[in-house]
């Protein structure tokens, strides 16, 4: 825990602050407010759906860590700093770290996934989204990421509490923030914890503009406002075509 407790503030030290007038709050008058639950069983549910989901994949995920280590130089798994939850919206405390200091824009964490990128890849770039045939990508990258085998890492981030099998999708701190003054709502988003798939994977396609964005903003607003656990097997199962046919997230 005292190890977790010091990665979170080195997170929160080391990306850019979401000022309040950033963010445009006056979207919060317009009547978003996410539908109650339990806390206590929506977290059992999740660490047992990705447990048996991390024992299920275990075989997968060997021979993908072996194809990755074997195929391009560098580390099997990747890490990377995102934005989850704002407890401050929720009424939920438990806050790691203060937000007096440095505000995020929610409560940050080190996301895991299968590297699919060659190594230094946004050295040059900096954090910019995929775009077809990205150069960045590996050749085993492509079909993991076509696959969305890639993202199955993130499970051990659902056992350890950062996020949800289904919410909205993390992102990274420098494009939250840039996103966040852009769209109205967006920062509304980080009201439910972030998920592995959501309501906004499964009904649009990668982000590409910023007019891709907006569109699934207003998916997870919606899923907001319907989040529990009958919503959430429902979007689980809606996951499976997406991903055997390859649309979506």
């Amino acid at each position: 825990m005292a190890t977790r407790f010091a990665d979170t503030v080195e997170i929160a030290k080391a990306i850019p602050v979401v000022r309040e007038n950033d963010r445009q709050t006056v979207a919060d008058a317009r009547g978003i407010e996410p539908r109650s639950r339990s806390h206590g069983v929506n977290r059992a549910i999740n660490v047992v759906l990705a447990s048996a989901a991390l024992i299920v994949a275990s075989p997968v995920m060997l021979v993908f860590a072996a194809l990755v280590k074997l195929t391009s130089p560098g580390p099997i798994f990747y890490s990377q700093a995102r934005v989850g939850i704002d407890r401050r919206r929720t009424g939920r405390g438990g806050h790691q770290y203060d937000r007096r200091a440095q505000d995020v824009g929610g409560l940050p964490f080190i996301i895991y996934k299968f590297r699919s990128m060659y190594v230094d890849a946004e050295s040059g770039s900096g954090a910019v989204w995929a775009t077809e045939g990205d150069p960045r990508i590996t050749a085993v990258g492509r079909i993991m990421r076509k696959c969305r085998i890639d993202e199955v890492p993130q499970l051990i981030n659902v056992i350890r509490g950062d996020m949800n099998i289904v919410g909205p999708r993390p992102e990274r701190p420098v494009i939250f923030s840039r996103l966040s003054r852009d769209i109205a709502e967006y920062p509304l988003r980080q009201r439910a914890k972030p998920g592995i798939t959501g309501w906004a994977q499964i009904n649009h396609s990668y982000d590409r503009c910023i007019d891709d964005v907006r569109t699934k903003v207003q998916y997870d607003l919606e899923y907001l406002k319907r989040q529990g656990v009958k919503e959430d097997l429902r979007i689980i199962a809606r996951t499976v075509p997406v991903v055997i046919f390859g649309r979506g997230w």
